[in-house]
């Protein structure tokens, strides 16, 4: 029996899979392979290994598509989210198929796994992190991303039980200093953006002092982000902030990352970004491993 799906499975839009997939083994085999030539097509049996203990499998749906475009298939031990153990080595999955085609997608599978469930796995770290503190608000990434990953590192984010923030400049309004320095001022840069975006696009706006996020709230603001705000001082913004501006979210965002998180949270802190979720954030160690013909 498969195992049962993570439901930000369900987010990846299929003709997504195939895409990525193509792309990462054009990129990796543009033209011929000469090694193919001493493994040929005999049906081989390889074993997915994880060397990194306590890992968050998040990945396994690009894993599948890079094998399934060079006709091979995927047997999936552990699950989607799932933590692999504590064992020094996991068998995770099986992978079947013609001995040179399985080698063509080992690498960009590889590679896609090794990198996303790193990334769900400081997600799944900094979330146990603010339940631990009773913090009700939302960890999320940023958009300080891969070039070309953008997809498979959001995704990771919600595998790890992160926020993924927004996906691209279409998403949400985000009005940061260079935006305001542009426009003249932040009241000027909220009117603007508010007669495009209307009402189905949330702004927020980047804010360095209290005097700013007064300013970001009273245009009407829906998203206050206090950038690099010691702890103290971004608690103390916060509060007032909520108190005169009750709808408004608050967003602590700079200087965050694993060690520190806790002194970030508070009741009037609405979500935490912090940019380490994919940049600078480890992988996690998998190997794949074919299995030598049993002896006749």
């Amino acid at each position: 029996m498969p195992p049962q799906k993570h439901p930000a499975v369900h987010s990846i839009p299929c003709h997504a899979l195939t895409r990525l997939a193509r792309e990462w083994l054009a990129e990796d085999s543009p033209n011929l392979d000469p090694a193919g030539v001493c493994v040929g097509s005999q049906e081989v049996e390889a074993r997915l290994l994880c060397k990194t203990p306590n890992s968050i499998l998040a990945g396994s749906p690009f894993f599948t598509a890079v094998f399934a475009e060079v006709g091979c298939t995927v047997d999936w031990i552990h699950q989607e989210g799932a933590d692999i153990g504590p064992g020094a080595v996991t068998l995770t999955a099986v992978v079947r198929g013609p001995a040179r085609c399985l080698l063509l997608g080992e690498r960009p599978a590889l590679n896609c796994l090794a990198r996303a469930s790193g990334i769900a796995t400081r997600c799944s770290r900094l979330r146990a992190t603010a339940e631990a503190a009773g913090w009700q608000g939302e960890v999320a990434g940023t958009r300080k991303t891969t070039p070309g990953f953008r997809v498979v590192e959001k995704y990771a984010m919600l595998v790890g039980g992160a926020s993924t923030h927004r996906h691209d400049l279409s998403g949400m309004v985000m009005l940061k200093d260079n935006h305001v320095w542009a426009s003249g001022s932040i009241t000027e840069a909220v009117k603007a953006s508010r007669s495009v975006c209307g009402f189905s696009s949330k702004i927020e706006v980047e804010c360095r002092s209290a005097d700013e996020a007064r300013e970001a709230a009273a245009a009407g603001a829906d998203i206050i982000m206090l950038d690099n705000f010691q702890p103290q001082e971004l608690h103390v913004a916060a509060r007032a902030l909520k108190q005169q501006f009750p709808a408004v979210l608050i967003e602590a965002s700079g200087g965050v990352d694993p060690e520190n998180l806790s002194s970030f949270l508070s009741p009037h802190v609405d979500v935490v970004s912090l940019g380490c979720i994919t940049q600078g954030c480890p992988v996690v160690d998998f190997s794949l491993k074919v299995q030598k013909p049993a002896a006749r």
